[in-house]
Formats: structure tokens, sequence, C-alpha cells
């Protein structure tokens, strides 16, 4: 049992482009306390970017660069053949394009928190969690990571002295050795509000990550998603913070 009274609730944000609509970003800055703007490889464009930085900021909402794939058609979502060097180019050209967008906002990034395949690498892939701690080291040594808990980038990014924010999901499922469960598999992005809400609760107060048996996996909790591009996403948001806030813990951004 955790004594923890006050973490951070993200979401992935800012991922809509051109005529393209995804998600309700002015609804989730309500609820969230950072923010996750897409870089315009998976989702976002310098519109976009701008219009929602400088809306977290009016609302008090932390800002984080949320770097993927160059992926329009697959939302970032599938795996693309790069070299590690190239990886490490890439996550750094969209971060530049993040603090340069955020400051035109009048606002800070903050963090950064990689999207989709890319941020699954990292869970799973050392050599691919190396270059993303390469490209934000080579940009600002002192530029926190938020890495997904009992991950490689998490582990790492730890060794290499990095500040590193440890992330768990409200509406995803968990496999028995703690990771997520491949969104090609059935029930791996949860859509019941109140499940979803109640079972954060349990895994913040134990510490822990729940697996689908129930199994408890301990680990650091700093920041729990919601992803902004689900029907369900605001109603999830919502409750999740509401069951929070009445189990004693606070909501608040991790810078």
């Amino acid at each position: 049992m955790t004594d923890r009274k006050t973490i951070d609730l993200n979401a992935d944000l800012g991922e809509s482009f051109g005529h393209y609509t995804i998600g309700n970003d002015a609804a989730m800055l309500d609820v969230v306390t950072s923010a996750n703007v897409a870089c315009g490889f998976h989702g976002g464009d310098p519109e976009v970017m701008a219009a929602t930085f400088r809306v977290a900021r009016d609302k008090g909402v932390a800002v984080g660069a949320h770097p993927g794939f160059p992926d329009l058609w697959g939302f970032g979502r599938r795996v693309m053949p790069f070299s590690t060097g190239e990886i490490e180019r890439i996550v750094a050209y969209q971060v530049g394009a993040a603090q340069a967008l955020a400051a035109y906002a009048g606002h800070r990034m903050t963090y950064v928190k990689t999207h989709g395949a890319l941020g699954n690498l990292t869970e799973r892939d050392p050599a691919v969690a190396e270059a993303v701690i390469e490209a934000v080291r080579r940009i600002d040594p002192t530029l926190p990571l938020m890495a997904i808990a009992l991950s490689h980038l998490e582990r790492i990014g730890r060794e290499r002295g990095m500040t590193i924010f440890s992330e768990i999901f409200a509406d995803r499922a968990y496999t028995e050795d703690g990771h997520l469960v491949s969104r090609k598999e059935p029930g791996a992005v949860l859509h019941d509000a109140d499940f979803a809400a109640d079972r954060i609760v349990r895994m913040v107060r134990a510490g822990a990550i729940e697996t689908v048996s129930g199994r408890m996996l301990p680990t650091r909790i700093d920041s729990i998603c919601v992803h902004g591009d689900n029907a369900e996403s605001v109603a999830v948001a919502r409750t999740v913070r509401a069951r929070l806030e009445a189990a004693g813990i606070t909501l608040r951004a991790l810078t």
C-alpha cells in the first residue's frame, strides 16, 4: 500500500491536422494536468500545436512533446523500419518543433513522451530506448522523459542519470509480465469509465500495475495516461480524476 497523495494525469492531445479532427482536446484540457502534444509526424500540425499549447497555457496544464513515427495513415501505431540513428533524429526533430511552438504560444515544454509504436518499442527494445534517450540528452540533458512503467526506457533513463517519470495507463490492459496488451488483441483498450477508474485507484494505492488476471506488479507510478483519441476518452478522464480525488489523491502536474 502506497501513501501517495499527488499524481499527474496526462493525455495525448493535439493530434488533429488540416481538416481532420481527432478527439476533444478542449474538454480534455479541463480534466488533465499534463498534455502530450503531437509534433506533426503521427498527427498534429503547426496550427494545431500552437493552439494546443496556448490553451494548455491558459488552463495551467503542463505540456510535453509527443514524438512518433512519421505515419499519418496509421496514426503512428505501426512499427517502421528506421535505424536507431534515424530514430534519434526523428525524435530530435519533433522535440525541437514542440519547443519552438510552445515558446511561440507563450508556454514551456517540460518533458518528452514517445507515442504509439515508437513508445511501445521503448518498452521492449533497449536499443530503441537508448536512441530516444540519446536524442533528448543531446537537446537538453535536464529535460525529463515520461516512460512506460517497467520499460527499458524507464530503466536505462534512470541508469543514465535522466529524470524519468513512470507512467501507467488508465485505458489499456496489461499482460502478466507488465507490458501493454497489443492493440491487435481483444480487450487491449478499456472503454468502460467506471472499470478503468476503479482499476486506477487500486493500482495507485498499491503502487503496482494490475494485469489482466488481477496480479499486481510493483512499480513506481508518477503519471496516469488517458488516450485522447477514443470516443470515451473524456468520460474516462473525468471519472478517473473524480475517483482519485475521492480517494484523497490530488491531481498535479509533475513539473
